[in-house]
């Protein structure tokens, strides 16, 4: 994965206290993942970045959402990025349940922790977490709250901007149908989870993008929520296109349901020439070799990397009263103070190899 061995690369040239790239559960990304991480702490030591004195951070609870592909890759760089810090950084998976997760940050604030990072179930519950963290620090992570006003200089967010996600989808699809002299297509929506701020972000700018670029859009039918889930959205699309209506583009939220809509076009036996465009979001190692057998047509680059170890550095530089971007190449929010923005980056067959 060489765009992503980069990013880790640059976090880690410019660090203070030291950072490293991602590792991965899944085995289909674990090998590049380790070299990522392992060439960005060869940088952080050439580049003589002093190392955080672990005992001044203490231990650090991440609590997760759920395990998804892409969620356990933000996981596994904050637990690598730990490693390297020499922090102890322990992870609890709430299994999509607000309670539960409400009580992980109730036990690691009664165990004396002086930060801890959260990955929401659901980001209407922001003050609920900041409430039950007490005095420790909360960052934030991936899914950024539905209210930005719940946070503070002791609870900030280090996120992408989902509305750009979805602008690349809308202009990449806005040019593509231009150079074929079509300016009214049909599409269908494929969202992950409805109500989460990811989901309603990529589904909206997607359509305005779209629009906004020249490309009169008609859905076929109402979007689809298919929840995140390859399976889910493989057996929608199926339904969808057994009943005849098979539309120009379709749009998903993520790889995992643009490849299961994949999927379905080659079950229902419909060559690729005649199939849909498919685009989708977050350049998995299995959404980028799709890419490079032709099925599926561009997805947008999401930084597992960047938003686990920019955790991570963000808890450290609120515990240690440094700047939100100490020792990141990232952006703070402008309006807020309080969000660390990690960009996204589209990706086609033109580049794709960057990011394999």
């Amino acid at each position: 994965m060489k765009k992503r061995a980069l990013t880790a690369i640059s976090l880690a040239a410019v660090m203070a206290f030291g950072l490293v790239g991602c590792g991965s559960s899944a085995a289909s990304t674990s090998t590049a993942a380790s070299t990522a991480a392992s060439t960005a702490a060869e940088s952080t030591a050439d580049a003589g970045a002093a190392a955080v004195d672990a005992s001044d951070i203490g231990d650090i609870t991440l609590i997760m959402s759920s395990r998804d592909q892409f969620l356990s890759l933000v996981e596994a760089a904050a637990t690598d990025a730990a490693k390297e810090m020499g922090i102890n950084l322990s992870s609890q998976d709430a299994q999509n349940d607000v309670n539960k997760q409400l009580s992980f940050i109730e036990t690691a604030k009664n165990a004396g922790q002086k930060a801890v990072i959260v990955n929401m179930v659901d980001p209407t519950t922001t003050a609920q977490c900041i409430e039950a963290a007490g005095d420790m620090k909360v960052v934030f992570v991936n899914r950024l709250p539905e209210n930005l006003g719940d946070l503070t200089d002791s609870a900030v967010c280090v996120s992408s901007d989902e509305r750009q996600a979805g602008t690349y989808q809308g202009e990449f699809l806005a040019n593509y149908f231009s150079e074929q002299g079509k300016t009214d297509i049909t599409y269908v929506m494929l969202c992950g989870v409805l109500g989460l701020t990811n989901t309603t972000q990529r589904t909206d700018f997607a359509k305005s993008s779209m629009a906004d670029n020249g490309l009169n859009a008609t859905p076929i039918q109402a979007d689809l929520a298919c929840e995140w889930d390859r399976a889910e959205a493989m057996n929608q699309v199926s339904t969808l296109i057994s009943s005849g209506n098979v539309p120009d583009a379709i749009i998903s939220n993520n790889d995992e349901m643009a490849l299961g809509a994949i999927e379905a076009l080659e079950s229902a036996g419909i060559a690729l020439e005649d199939r849909p465009v498919v685009v989708g979001i977050d350049a998995t190692a299995d959404g980028c070799a799709a890419i490079k057998a032709g099925t599926l047509s561009m997805t947008v680059f999401q930084d597992p990397v960047g938003q686990g170890a920019g955790a991570l550095q963000a808890c450290v530089n609120l515990i240690t009263g440094a700047a939100l971007n100490e020792g990141t190449s990232f952006e703070v929010d402008a309006d807020t103070g309080h969000i660390l923005w990690v960009p996204f980056e589209p990706v086609t067959a033109d580049n794709v190899a960057d990011y394999e």
